[in-house]
């Protein structure tokens, strides 16, 4: 495994070959962490560093990105949806991810719900 167990892709853990999806992918976990503080797979035991690295591999897989999402704004859960689906050498589309982010909406919150 290449990177940080905490941010890297599904798609790393499993030993594939990493593409700009994954990153982007990363990116998603770090925004959630930075919005709540910590992830799902934070503090999960194991004996080995290779243990702990399964079980959060495990707890990514199982964990709906609505439930990883629960209280954050629905463009973090869409912006997750949409690097998940992309194929390996897909060129991302880059301004329809920023688009995501941007509102004119005065009550949209870079907070916790």
């Amino acid at each position: 495994m290449t990177g940080t167990a905490r941010y890297s892709s599904i798609n790393s853990h499993l030993g594939f070959e990493s593409s700009r999806r994954d990153d982007l992918e990363s990116i998603g976990y770090m925004l959630i962490y930075f919005l709540k503080g910590s992830l799902p797979w934070q503090g999960l035991g194991g004996r080995s560093l290779s243990e702990k690295i399964n079980l959060i591999s495990v707890k990514k897989q199982k964990i709906t990105i609505e439930e990883l999402c629960s209280g954050l704004p629905d463009q973090i859960a869409e912006y997750l949806k949409i690097c998940r689906a992309m194929k390996f050498d897909e060129t991302p589309q880059y301004e329809k991810l920023k688009e995501l982010f941007k509102t004119n909406d005065k009550e949209f919150e870079w907070q916790s719900k």
